[in-house]
């Protein structure tokens, strides 16, 4: 029989990818034993409507020159080549066709969490799979998000905390630090700013 290999799946626009969601990945694959964590670069994700993004190739490339150093990271390219928005069900779905056998394990972040409602079909997501919710030191989901979200028990039954060192790094941050002419170095791997400078990227936001 094949061994069930659980499998952690990190999506976001990463725009730019950054250490942040690098050590939420390794972080989350180390607790709970994941074999490898997909990182799915979004073409167009729906909650972000009309908003500006490095082309999505450029953030392909980007992701692919972070997780280049760590053998337990994939890169998806799934929701760059979908037609449309990329939604979190239909990539899930795909990928459970490609690894019927592993348990899969969504991160993400608390603030995602307060809008998993209006995520397409998220109850559907939860009979798929897991999610590991990652927070700064002493924050606790059950106390501050539960009474204040109103989802079904069987919801919170998949939802695992995972408090993970504070980095207070964001992608918007560093995008507004290379429109004002700031260094970004130590904020990314050295691959991924190296990418930015060489292709002129939010030089302008």
């Amino acid at each position: 029989m094949e061994q069930k290999q659980a499998i952690g799946i990190l999506g976001g626009t990463f725009d730019p990818v950054h250490y942040g969601h690098l050590l939420a990945a390794e972080c989350a694959r180390r607790a709970f034993g994941l074999e490898r964590v997909i990182l799915t670069p979004a073409a167009q994700p729906p909650h972000k409507e009309g908003l500006s993004f490095a082309d999505k190739l450029h953030r392909l490339k980007m992701v692919k020159s972070a997780a280049a150093d760590n053998k337990h990271f994939e890169v998806s390219e799934l929701e760059i080549h979908r037609e449309g928005f990329s939604y979190t069900v239909d990539t899930v779905n795909s990928l459970k066709l490609l690894y019927p056998h592993s348990p899969f394990f969504f991160i993400m972040g608390a603030d995602a969490l307060l809008l998993i409602k209006k995520w397409k079909n998220y109850q559907e997501i939860t009979s798929l799979c897991n999610f590991i919710v990652v927070t700064r030191p002493g924050f606790n989901i059950n106390k501050d998000y539960k009474s204040s979200i109103d989802l079904p028990v069987t919801f919170w039954s998949k939802v695992k905390q995972l408090e993970i060192p504070a980095v207070d790094i964001s992608s918007s941050m560093i995008r507004q630090r290379i429109a004002s002419g700031k260094p970004i170095k130590y904020l990314l791997p050295d691959a991924v700013e190296s990418y930015i400078y060489s292709n002129n990227l939010y030089a302008k936001e």
